[in-house]
């Protein structure tokens, strides 16, 4: 059975892109490469655009924990993530992944390096991580590219999808394995 999962995990992405421009051309009657050319180049201006907001984001983290911020804010919030089981060594790449993903997952190989893969600290690390989202840099990047400053209600919702997620990865995890 594990090699019949093996085979289509290996071809399942594959046979889905061949099927979809196949169909396109076929029977939609679809100019696949000059719509494909046309979107590629759109995604370029997109990316050019979206430079300035990328930029300052990450400037914006590396003050954010050069600073010391994020050590403060940790040793806040501690006493509270400790009643619901999440260790303090998970929570700042918790608060990091709402800023940086990549920074998230740095943070995330040094605690499986530290603790190992089957600890309680690396299997939170690893849901947390699966199950949350770059919220800030979403609404930099994502808002900034196309002009809306106002960002409403978007960075509390979230925040508290967030925040919804890690209490989720941290009792899951305490109920399955701890």
């Amino acid at each position: 059975m594990t090699h019949v999962f093996e085979v289509i995990s290996t071809w399942a992405i594959p046979v889905v892109i061949a099927f979809v421009a196949f169909w396109a051309m076929f029977v939609k009657r679809v100019p696949v490469y000059s719509e494909f050319t046309e979107g590629a180049k759109d995604g370029f201006t997109t990316a050019v655009m979206i430079i300035p907001y990328l930029v300052t984001m990450l400037c914006a983290i590396g003050m954010f924990r050069a600073s010391g911020a994020m050590d403060w804010l940790c040793d806040i919030l501690n006493p509270v993530t400790s009643l619901i089981g999440l260790p303090g060594e998970v929570l700042p790449m918790a608060i990091m992944r709402s800023f940086s993903g990549g920074g998230a997952e740095g943070m995330m190989v040094d605690l499986l390096k530290q603790y190992g893969t089957q600890s309680q600290i690396g299997r939170i690390a690893s849901v947390a991580l699966g199950s949350t989202e770059t919220t800030f840099y979403v609404v930099a990047v994502y808002f900034g590219s196309v002009g809306i400053s106002k960002t409403r209600q978007a960075i509390a919702a979230g925040l508290l999808g967030d925040l919804a997620s890690l209490i989720a990865a941290t009792v899951i995890v305490n109920i399955m394995w701890f």
